[in-house]
């Protein structure tokens, strides 16, 4: 059987008041210069800004956010309802209220992007559980006192560690050019003062690291 409707006083009151309010706001857009469409938009917007507000008070309503585009929003809508009332004259509108009116898209796209993405104050943190935790040392305890007439357990002797192994030295693998060069030097020591070069000394003459050197000397087998 098809359900019955029955009218709700509180609803058709809405209905009625939003409808006023709704064409209120739209002559008082026009007056103001938004003629066509963009008077009809208007009143969308400023019901929509108090909408979100209003949803947003019913979530946190600790938010003095909320409740500020709330009120912004009430006004703007209050203010139409006034000002169509006879208390302005529609085809000479003020300066400031033509200012008002056209700012007001930027000003109802600030709060609702502000009430959309504002974090809930009102979300509680987490409590810690204050439910008893198990203790297993309590438990190995008990256990040990339990058998403490058993014999104790026979430990295996401990084996000496392994040494560890050390690497050996990478071999110092010397470039034939800086060979060639060291010998040069070799020859001409020996050639200016008639005895071999010292190892110490070629060292100190070519700068180079101690690897290095050493590996060029027992090439050249200087003594």
């Amino acid at each position: 059987m098809p359900r019955s409707l029955r009218p709700d006083a509180v609803l058709v009151q809405a209905v009625i008041a939003g409808a006023l309010s709704f064409a209120h706001l739209h002559d008082l857009a026009e007056a103001a210069g938004q003629s066509g469409w963009k008077g009809w938009v208007y009143p969308i917007s400023v019901d929509l800004l108090m909408v979100a507000a209003w949803r947003r008070l019913r979530t946190a309503r600790r938010d003095r956010s909320a409740w500020v585009w709330f009120v912004i929003a009430l006004v703007a809508s209050l203010g139409a309802n006034i000002a169509t009332a006879g208390l302005l004259d529609l085809h000479d509108v003020p300066a400031w209220l033509r200012i008002l009116v056209a700012g007001w898209p930027a000003l109802a796209f600030l709060g609702g992007t502000l009430l959309v993405h504002a974090p809930d104050k009102d979300t509680a943190p987490a409590q810690p559980s204050t439910q008893p935790v198990d203790n297993p040392t309590a438990h190995a305890v008990d256990v040990r006192r339990d058998d403490a007439t058993a014999p104790p357990p026979v430990l295996a002797p401990e084996l000496p560690a392994a040494p560890p192994d050390v690497p050996a030295a990478p071999a110092v693998t010397v470039p034939a050019a800086l060979l060639d060069h060291a010998r040069k030097i070799a020859e001409s020591h020996r050639a200016a003062t008639g005895t071999p070069m010292p190892a110490d000394v070629l060292s100190a003459r070519l700068g180079l690291p101690g690897p290095t050197a050493d590996a060029i000397v027992a090439e050249l087998q200087l003594t």
